[in-house]
């Protein structure tokens, strides 16, 4: 889990009749960027900053930083705007001033609000205990009188961020009643968390790549196999033991990896990590997701979705589809809006982003493909300034649509009343034999393709050699990967004509295993004809002809088939179902293109190795991994599918 804070085109129609559009305006060019002491110089000319500690309702007290305007007061009000955080509310001190902001984008401090940055409960110099995602328990009883004798007041993140909100209405003069909060990542879970409950106050709240569900889709576990990788990197300067509150933490351990894929495989069984040199059980977190392996009661209470009903505040929820992190967050908090609050208003919006990559200055492009505008610019001054703006100040009209996406296919913004579209028709590629991925289900031919999984060579996530993830994997290049006797790929024909995918896609496996465990990585993927343009510029001289760009992949670890709280064994060399979904896409397949799908069982060391037997993964030994005969069928009764949501013919 690593969590880090982060042309002129007129849009033609989608195909489809209810997915309606807006054109997107000529982009603005990309902006001057301000020099440091420019922007050291805007925020001490127009705000007086103050460090104060805020009392919860148990006796705790958290710290915050505010960002006042100096024309703040009674015949000047301005609402509220907090970010709620685990990474450091800092710079620390009322004279020591920010080189950036100091709200959370250059336009919405040009915009003035008090700004509030809170060290949450057990972080830095707040006080109390930290805990993981902290399990919504209180939300429930807020505003709910206590009978005599109950003893310490119960809280969670629901209940800091209300008490918080009563004493800033309360103590900061100037404030005009309303208060908007946000956050990317960690702090986009507690954007999340101030939902149930919420204040009266609490009119605006946009939870941006926010953690959700950490065992099915988000940072520490994707569909019970563990990001190994992330998880590493993360805990070492994350997961520090703090007794009292600190200004700073300081790592684990001192390491520098320059080649992950041979540092983990050195590493051996994921039980190594707690050596003397590695985490030595002081990464309390680390011990947590290692000893919660199956979808119990620890990882339950940690998925905030169950606790979002009653929604009252505005709510525009932003993640990216190149998210390495937390796509599933943004996708999977809206989504549970929806469901659960009918006539909330709730919004979504996804662009071609890596993790936080919105709030960049510019974002035109990533790795060799190039959007033909400032995507992350476009977002704030179209989307973020005005949310916030009209809920809060009143100012402008916001009128934005359901769910505002960005088409990865065709650089295009697409508005859409729904997400996913009504009007997307689900349409099977079946996995055949010779490679061919087909409309039509199998009838004939070979029964299976198979492959030998050796966890002792495992599938690289990526043909970059780095000690840190590729941000770029997502849209990576996979013929690295097609070249391996232990991948299989099946593709389609040149298409007839544009084909847009969007919304979640549905994986069917007919598998079976010579051992009693093993993963399943799926990939979709756009196969660029063979005389696709180079980019320009191109100093890596790179060839798109016939390149393989990943467009969504994910994994699923096959003990958790049937039940993510019970897992089972395989019976070994028995045809066995293995049903998931993948992450919604945005995505069109241009006329000449192919589709094309990879299965694997090994995505290293992005994810932890499977020994590929039925026994715990977290205290196995090196004797314990062994390869395995992998097959996927492509049988009658057998028929392995990928599933796809398509709009238009």
């Amino acid at each position: 889990m690593t969590r880090f804070a982060l042309a002129a085109l007129l849009l033609a129609a989608v195909a489809g009749p209810a997915a309606a559009q807006t054109p997107v305006p000529t982009p603005a060019p990309a902006p001057t960027l301000p020099t440091r002491a420019q922007d050291s110089a805007f925020v001490r000319q127009h705000y007086r900053k103050l460090d104060r500690q805020v009392p919860m309702r148990d006796g705790v007290k958290l710290y915050i930083i505010l960002y006042v305007p100096l024309d703040a007061d009674r015949a000047h009000p301005y609402p509220l705007l907090m970010e709620r955080t685990p990474y450091s509310a800092g710079p620390r001190g009322e004279t020591n001033y920010p080189v950036r902001g100091p709200g959370p984008s250059r336009e919405l401090s040009e915009e003035k609000y008090i700004f509030v940055y809170q060290d949450v409960r057990g972080r830095y110099l707040s006080e109390g205990q930290f805990e993981e995602v902290t399990p919504a328990l209180a939300a429930a009883a807020l505003g709910k009188p206590r009978r005599a004798g109950a003893g310490p007041a119960p809280h969670d993140e629901s209940t800091d961020t209300y008490d918080t909100i009563e004493w800033l209405l309360k103590n900061v003069p100037g404030n005009n009643g309303k208060v908007g909060i946000l956050g990317i990542s960690y702090p986009g879970f507690y954007a999340t968390a101030s939902l149930p409950g919420a204040h009266p106050a609490l009119k605006a709240v946009s939870p941006q790549a926010p953690v959700t569900d950490e065992f099915i889709g988000d940072d520490a576990r994707h569909n019970g196999a563990f990001f190994l990788l992330d998880n590493f990197d993360f805990t070492n300067y994350f997961d520090v033991p703090r007794p009292q509150p600190v200004a700073k933490y300081d790592e684990l351990f001192d390491l520098k990896i320059t080649d992950a894929y041979q540092f983990f495989l050195k590493l051996g069984p994921i039980k190594n990590a707690n050596a003397p040199q590695y985490f030595n059980n002081r990464a309390r977190i680390w011990n947590e997701y290692l000893q919660h392996d199956t979808y119990d009661a620890y990882w339950q209470a940690r998925n905030i979705r169950a606790h979002l009903t009653g929604v009252r505040p505005a709510v525009l929820t932003v993640g990216g589809w190149y998210d390495a992190e937390d796509m599933y967050g943004a996708l999977h908090t809206y989504q549970a809006i929806e469901k659960q609050n009918p006539g909330a208003t709730n919004r979504l919006v996804m662009g071609p982003w890596t993790h936080g990559a919105w709030s960049r200055p510019d974002w035109s492009k990533f790795g060799p493909y190039d959007f033909g505008q400032n995507t992350a610019q476009y977002y704030r001054q179209t989307l973020e300034t005005p949310f916030f703006n009209y809920y809060l100040k009143g100012k402008g009209t916001f009128g934005a649509p359901e769910a505002t996406m960005f088409d990865t296919g065709l650089n295009q913004w697409k508005d859409y009343p729904t997400w996913p579209p009504k009007v997307a028709a689900n349409r099977s590629f079946y996995l055949s034999e010779a490679g061919q991925l087909s409309n039509t289900m199998p009838t004939t031919g070979a029964p299976a393709d198979e492959y030998i999984s050796d966890p002792a060579h495992p599938v690289p996530y990526t043909a970059a050699i780095q000690g840190g993830r590729n941000n770029e994997y997502l849209i990576e290049d996979q013929r690295f990967a097609a070249q391996r006797p232990d991948v299989l790929t099946y593709q389609t024909e040149p298409l007839a004509a544009d084909l847009t995918v969007a919304g979640p896609l549905g994986v069917d496996l007919w598998v079976s295993t010579s051992g009693t465990d093993a993963d399943f990585v799926v990939k979709l993927i756009d196969v660029l004809p063979d005389d696709a343009p180079a980019p320009m510029p191109n100093p890596q001289r790179l060839n798109l002809g016939g390149a393989q760009r990943l467009v969504r992949a994910d994994v699923f670890r096959g003990r958790f088939r049937n039940s993510f709280e019970r897992p089972e064994a395989f019976q070994p060399n028995v045809p066995t179902e293995v049903k998931y979904e993948l992450n919604d896409v945005l995505h069109t397949f241009k006329k000449g293109h192919r589709l094309l799908v990879q299965v694997q069982s090994t995505w290293f060391p992005l994810v932890d190795r499977n020994p590929q037997q039925f026994v715990n993964i977290s205290t196995a030994e090196a004797a314990d991994f062994k390869k395995a005969t992998i097959r996927i069928y492509h049988e009658p009764g057998h028929a392995s599918a990928l599933t796809l949501p398509v709009v238009g013919p």
